[in-house]
């Protein structure tokens, strides 16, 4: 079985104009699509598609609810200039628990037909308040490390997530393949390549059981209430050491045809 449990460590760091910084533990499920059912069928607690516990919805991410989520994701891989999802896809993300789920970020592993090699990396991004969301398809192509076991991506970025963040601004996102550990790091720069943060997920692989679920329920109860808290403590603390605050782009754009 190719799913997993990975635990370990988020931390955030912010450079300028105000600096901040946090770490906390957590756990994320890695999830194969075709395995899906089966892994949450281990547990009384656990569930797909109806309340529990701790459940998936396939409303929660990428695509359209009525068709399959692998589907939605070959579907939005073939209309970009990449490597076709023709093997297994796996995902890293958060369940809902209690009934509620938020996922600053989902990643999907997308592989080859014969499972030997990773293909492409989808960056799901979530934004709170709003509830919008926003694919990033991260090609083999535009890997910058074809020779290590590190992947590297550069790219502009192209969808509101923090008031504290402006949008003329630059990802650079670092992903080791998904083993016995799974790394994965994001540098945020502006147009002078100053550093302005960066996020770290360090994690190490478990593997699903029911023992291991049950554990993992104990050791993070909530675990989606507390990323949502944590990213509003975070706000509030950003707000009180003076960051800058950048509105919703489509907000800008409602205000400045008003003045207009």
């Amino acid at each position: 079985m190719k799913s997993c449990i990975y635990e370990g460590t988020i931390r955030h760091r912010r450079f300028r104009p105000v600096q901040n910084s946090f770490q906390y533990r957590l756990y994320l499920m890695y999830l194969d699509l075709d395995e899906l059912p089966q892994v949450l069928a281990m547990h009384p607690f656990y569930a797909s598609e109806r309340l529990n516990i701790a459940s998936f919805h396939r409303r929660d991410h990428l695509g359209d609810p009525a068709i399959s989520l692998k589907q939605a994701l070959q579907d939005l891989i073939r209309t970009t200039p990449t490597d076709p999802a023709s093997g297994p896809i796996r995902i890293l993300t958060h369940l809902r628990y209690f009934g509620y789920c938020f996922n600053p970020a989902s990643f999907y592993y997308c592989y080859n037909a014969d499972d030997t090699q990773l293909q492409t990396v989808v960056v799901e991004i979530h934004n709170t308040p709003w509830g919008e969301e926003f694919p990033y398809v991260l090609a083999r192509g535009m890997n910058e490390h074809p020779l290590t076991d590190w992947r590297r991506f550069r790219f502009g970025k192209r969808f509101h997530v923090s008031p504290f963040m402006d949008m003329d601004l630059r990802y650079d996102w670092r992903f080791r393949e998904p083993g016995d550990t799974l790394q994965i790091h994001m540098l945020l720069s502006d147009s002078a390549d100053n550093k302005l943060f960066d996020a770290s997920l360090s994690l190490k692989r478990h593997a699903v059981g029911r023992q291991a679920l049950t554990r993992v329920l104990l050791a993070y109860p909530l675990m989606t209430v507390k990323v949502t808290a944590m990213i509003y403590w975070q706000a509030l603390r950003l707000f009180s050491k003076g960051a800058p605050f950048f509105p919703h782009p489509q907000n800008r754009t409602i205000r400045i045809r008003k003045q207009l």
